[in-house]
């Protein structure tokens, strides 16, 4: 029997896809991620746009393509949000929340729908390592209730795994060089006492280099900048949500923080690693962002010296404060995110422009390597999961080509 998990959205339903096909492999199935001909396909979906639910219902006709007669399992936001959109789709034979993933398995044969509340963080089997970089689970759910957001409805409270249970699975997350700190909300992480910074310090122990995922702005402290640095494996990239630029849309957004207050958490990584990358999100087109609004987005980007943008045109959700609110035009927001994408590209090159002949540690994938400052590089005679001390030469679209110094050894 064949297997097929097909993921749609964050980085958060990866790692628990993963999960899956771990749970199906020890269950006997032959497993893959790749769309094919299945017996089984397990759909993990995603609601953080209308477009990206409307994608998760319209992947119920993509694997029926591959095999008509194959059982199909939904799970995840969208299907949280509109089970019975998907439990009405032809094929479809059971549907679960974005909740209780732990019990999707021991559930298979039956019919019909079951969404559960979690009220602790929900232990799933080590993910089944697909990739070079191995993604751990150790948060889950929202608090902080963005006013464009659906997530904290459908994810629930913040809920967070054991220090204990984590280092377990870091320890065991062999061969992978590299571990990504994946959850909903990691700046809430909290385990008794202990916060983000106490478990980089746990986790410093490991030959393994660590990387955080998203973070928000009330996490940069000196206490917890000391703990990374102490930690002495924890790359230097921090992915710091913003969303706007403009303190009357921030407000708006319900997003807790200032751009002032921003610009002195960039200031202070500096402070403490000179090279970080520090990458984000924005939104464009909010519904209240005037043009002077949108002016002080595209001005921040460089003031705050970003590396990367990862911006995306605001999308309405029903249910969500903001969807209240009157729409921009689209001819608007299209005219902004182009120009946004512009003075991205621009921050990107002069952060890039830093590093030509400078020698940084690499780790590679199949298709390249990333440093630990998240620069992509090219670097002919690397070998996958491989690390590298490499010198970057030459610009190339989507970062450097660079020459190998030496191997690093693994420890």
């Amino acid at each position: 029997m064949k297997a097929c998990v097909f993921t749609l959205g964050c980085k958060v339903n990866e790692v628990e896809s993963a999960s899956l096909l771990a749970a199906l492999e020890a269950c006997g199935y032959e497993v893959t991620d790749t769309l094919c001909k299945a017996d089984l396909y397990l759909i993990n979906t995603c609601a953080v746009t209308a477009e990206a639910e409307k994608k998760s219902r319209q992947a119920v006709a993509r694997v029926r393509k591959f095999n008509p007669a194959a059982r199909i399992v939904v799970c995840g936001c969208a299907a949280q949000h509109d089970p019975a959109a998907f439990a009405a789709r032809e094929g479809v034979t059971l549907v679960s929340g974005a909740q209780h993933k732990d019990r999707i398995i021991a559930r298979l044969g039956e019919t019909g729908r079951f969404l559960e509340e979690e009220e602790g963080f929900c232990e799933l089997p080590i993910p089944k390592q697909t990739k070079t970089r191995a993604f751990l689970r150790i948060q889950d759910g929202c608090n902080r209730f963005c006013s464009y957001c659906l997530i904290p409805y459908l994810r629930g409270r913040t809920r967070s795994r054991s220090m204990a249970s984590v280092a377990a699975e870091a320890a065991a997350a062999l061969p992978a060089r590299e571990i990504v700190l994946a959850g909903i909300d990691i700046t809430s992480y909290r385990d008794g006492d202990a916060d983000l910074g106490d478990l980089l310090l746990r986790l410093g122990r490991l030959p393994k280099r660590i990387r955080l995922g998203s973070l928000e702005e009330g996490i940069v402290t000196r206490a917890f900048l000391e703990k990374m640095k102490a930690a002495g494996n924890v790359c230097e990239h921090f992915h710091l949500s913003l969303q706007s630029g403009a303190d009357a849309v921030l407000k708006k957004m319900n997003r807790r923080y200032t751009r002032a207050q921003y610009l002195e958490a960039c200031a202070l990584i500096y402070e403490y690693f000179p090279d970080a990358a520090i990458t984000t999100d924005l939104i464009v087109g909010f519904p209240t962002e005037t043009e002077e609004d949108f002016a002080q987005s595209l001005a921040i980007v460089q003031a705050a010296g970003l590396a990367r943008v990862h911006a995306f045109p605001y999308s309405r959700r029903e249910g969500t404060v903001a969807a209240r609110l009157p729409d921009l035009p689209p001819a608007v927001k299209k005219q902004r995110m182009a120009r946004m994408l512009a003075c991205a590209a621009e921050a990107e090159e002069r952060y890039l422009a830093r590093f030509a002949g400078r020698t940084l540690t690499a780790l590679f994938e199949e298709d390249g390597g990333y440093t630990q400052n998240y620069i992509r590089v090219h670097c002919a005679g690397a070998n996958e999961g491989g690390m590298y001390e490499v010198r970057l030469s030459k610009r190339v679209k989507d970062g450097y080509e660079a020459e190998i110094v030496r191997e690093i050894q693994e420890e």
